[in-house]
């Protein structure tokens, strides 16, 4: 399967898919990450953020208030932490650890209490995503000896194979508000969008395309799925209908538009992408049609990586500006840029799925 957000060490948001933040999956992504947690008075300000540090000599998994302060370290694993995300009612978190020799998926309470393994077998899970009312997780799982994507309760019961092929799905992502869920899938030769129910009927081919298409990633309305496709002979993120229709390319760029993270603002006005078209990895900011790309970050000694909305109206990013990776904040026009990790240590994150900045 593509790796489509990884970058850091191979391995960024892989999550994120890339999902993911530090796995061999795609991540997607997405999804994902840093989740809220209520904390503060302030509503713009009332959340916490995942994030996973080595600076403790293996992936583990932290919180931290929005302006960096009171990072907490939440997991003690023999093994190293590739993903985290938050459920929607922001007490719980799941995430992916191989501290039993293989990946498997973990619950947490976000204050680090009450850790519970939820699956159990000698082959892979990951990619766990929480359903919108957070009764369930949809994951993928290698036990059946090819990625698959499973669906179980919140505590790990009725653990439920939903799709049945020979190739391998991955970055399963919930319908906002939905029952609905997309994921990639080669089972026809190449990789490719589908979208089915929660209970795994009607499977359907979205996007209908020779070339590569991966990492799904819905509007905040549910109407469109923003995608990565190589159709165009280059990486380039797409957007079309819920039922695959009128797929539009937005970068339109020879560069290397589609190896990170990138989500809708809450109003699915704006989009944050990565993008290498100045030479290094760099944020750009774009309309949801494509229109008006603006470089954000404008570091052409340094990568960034994996921009996401927080609640605040801020965008959280990775950077190696600093001679490691770090987790930094600005504002959408890209000013007000802050340390928010400042340790000798690499941090990554995981993933965040609540809403994004109120607009």
């Amino acid at each position: 399967m593509k790796m489509g957000r990884q970058f850091f060490g191979g391995v960024i948001g892989a999550m994120v898919f890339l999902g993911v933040i530090g796995c061999s999956q795609v991540m997607t992504p997405p999804a994902r990450t840093t989740a809220e947690i209520s904390a503060q008075d302030s509503p713009d300000r009332n959340f916490k953020l995942f994030f996973i540090s080595y600076r403790d000599g293996t992936r583990e998994l932290y919180m931290m208030e929005p302006d960096g302060s009171h990072q907490t370290r939440l997991t003690r694993n023999m093994g190293q932490v590739d993903y985290a995300v938050a459920s929607p009612d922001e007490k719980r978190a799941v995430y992916v650890t191989d501290g039993d020799g293989n990946r498997e998926i973990y619950r947490i309470n976000t204050d680090g209490s009450n850790r519970v393994r939820l699956t159990n077998n000698h082959a892979d899970d990951y990619a766990p995503r929480w359903s919108p009312d957070g009764k369930r997780i949809v994951f993928i799982s290698e036990r059946d000896g090819n990625g698959e994507v499973y669906i179980m309760n919140d505590d790990g019961t009725n653990q439920t194979r939903l799709t049945h092929t020979a190739g391998m799905e991955d970055d399963p992502q919930w319908l906002p508000h939905g029952n609905k869920i997309a994921f990639t899938s080669n089972r026809d030769g190449n990789e490719e969008i589908y979208v089915m129910n929660s209970d795994g009927s009607d499977q359907r081919n979205l996007t209908h395309n020779r070339a590569e298409d991966w990492n799904p990633f819905w509007s905040p309305d549910g109407t469109r799925i923003g995608f990565v496709s190589t159709r165009d002979g280059n990486r380039e993120i797409y957007a079309m209908n819920a039922d695959g229709s009128n797929p539009t390319n937005l970068t339109r760029n020879p560069a290397d538009d589609g190896s990170g993270m990138f989500t809708w603002s809450s109003d699915g006005k704006m989009l944050p992408f990565v993008t290498n078209r100045n030479g290094r990895r760099e944020i750009f900011i774009m309309n949801a049609d494509g229109s008006n790309p603006r470089n954000l970050t404008n570091t052409p000694d340094a990568d960034e990586d994996d921009p996401v909305w927080l609640p605040d109206g801020r965008i959280l990013f990775l950077t190696n500006r600093d001679g490691n990776w770090e987790l930094y904040t600005m504002n959408r026009d890209g000013s007000g840029v802050t340390n928010l990790t400042n340790n000798p240590a690499d941090d990554t994150r995981g993933i965040r799925l609540s809403p994004g900045p109120k607009s």
